[in-house]
């Protein structure tokens, strides 16, 4: 079977990281199951086939921060030294690779040694971003923001049908709110026009003040969380 069988959402087009499937194997994680924990021994790296793992800490006063969410084709497990929590935001299908075969497979391949080297200055350019979003964003800004991430990750591969996979405890965890405060600015952008809410789907119907609410430029551009982002036909997402 062909590696771009085994990983949902991925193109025809050959990927240098389509070389470690020679020593992939496949695991199911349920809803909510633990990955790997926060500082344990980092002997595997994986990658979301289907659904989506969520990389959580667990503060000491009993809070839970979301650091990131992985979505099918993401590889993670490899560069962030078990600073966080890997857990199954719903019912995921991974591919796991030894982290030594990994490791001496890109010694050996200087193309997948940068592929590898730029993931990791991805995800370090997604963790400043989601330091600033934290910090210099209001709620709404914040919740605009998010949105914006997940209609350019989930909404381009899927032409323009927008699905949520994680819950709403997830996101507000993810931007430091509650899900009161999350569910009152949802209703209040259904109010306004900006989106449209209807039995836990949200339809995305006014892009350029979604950026103007987070606080971004509406250009062709695509950049990021809450930077830039490609205008595209309407989407439509719905919560879990």
């Amino acid at each position: 079977m062909q590696s771009q069988s085994r990983l949902a959402g991925r193109t025809a087009d050959p990927d240098v990281l389509d070389l470690l499937e020679q020593f992939g194997v496949s695991v199911a994680v349920g809803r909510d199951e633990e990955i790997y924990r926060k500082d344990g021994v980092a002997d595997c790296c994986w990658r979301v086939s289907s659904g989506c793992v969520r990389r959580v800490e667990y503060l000491d006063n009993g809070l839970r921060h979301v650091n990131a969410f992985l979505m099918p084709g993401d590889l993670f497990g490899l560069d962030e030294g078990r600073n966080f929590t890997a857990e199954a935001a719903i019912s995921t299908t991974l591919r796991c690779y030894p982290r030594s075969a990994v490791e001496a497979l890109a010694k050996a391949n200087p193309a997948l040694a940068m592929r590898l080297g730029a993931l990791t200055i991805k995800n370090l350019h997604h963790a400043y971003q989601h330091m600033v979003l934290l910090g210099r964003k209001t709620a709404a800004e914040r919740v605009a923001s998010f949105v914006l991430e997940m209609d350019q990750r989930i909404g381009k591969s899927t032409n323009g049908a927008l699905s949520l996979p994680m819950g709403r405890a997830d996101i507000a965890d993810y931007l430091g709110i509650t899900r009161e405060t999350l569910s009152r600015v949802l209703t209040e952008m259904g109010r306004q026009g900006t989106v449209k809410l209807d039995r836990g789907r949200i339809e995305l119907h006014d892009r350029p003040s979604l950026h103007e609410r987070a606080g971004s430029r509406y250009t062709e551009r695509h950049c990021g969380i809450g930077l830039h982002a490609q205008p595209r036909r309407n989407g439509v997402g719905a919560f879990l």
